[in-house]
């Protein structure tokens, strides 16, 4: 399992938005039952993807700003940028071949 990058608010435009592959980014909290559930999930899906994207996480209490600018209403939420761009998203947690099924078509 791939053990996932923290970023804030100050590195996001960098990381995300300038980011030269698509970027998936995993909102959460550390009080989260759900968002410890989905993050075996995350990682492993990293680690499969190696290259095609790169993964981050976001911890909705320390950047709130930027959970509001991406109108994340709930934890864990994950969303795909692709060229600096919200592509895709999903809320809540899910099984695997769910996660695979929604991003895998954006990161080719």
């Amino acid at each position: 399992m791939t053990t996932l990058h923290h970023i804030n608010q100050d590195v996001f435009p960098t990381e995300v938005l300038q980011a030269n592959k698509p970027v998936l980014v995993d909102f959460g909290a550390v009080w989260c039952s759900p968002c410890k559930m989905l993050d075996p999930v995350v990682e492993q899906l990293a680690g499969e993807w190696g290259d095609k994207v790169k993964v981050v996480k976001i911890d909705v209490d320390h950047n709130p700003d930027i959970a509001m600018q991406y109108q994340v209403m709930g934890v864990p939420t994950l969303i795909l940028f692709v060229n600096g761009q919200p592509r895709e998203r999903m809320s809540g947690f899910k099984p695997k071949k769910q996660v695979q099924a929604k991003f895998e078509p954006h990161l080719n």
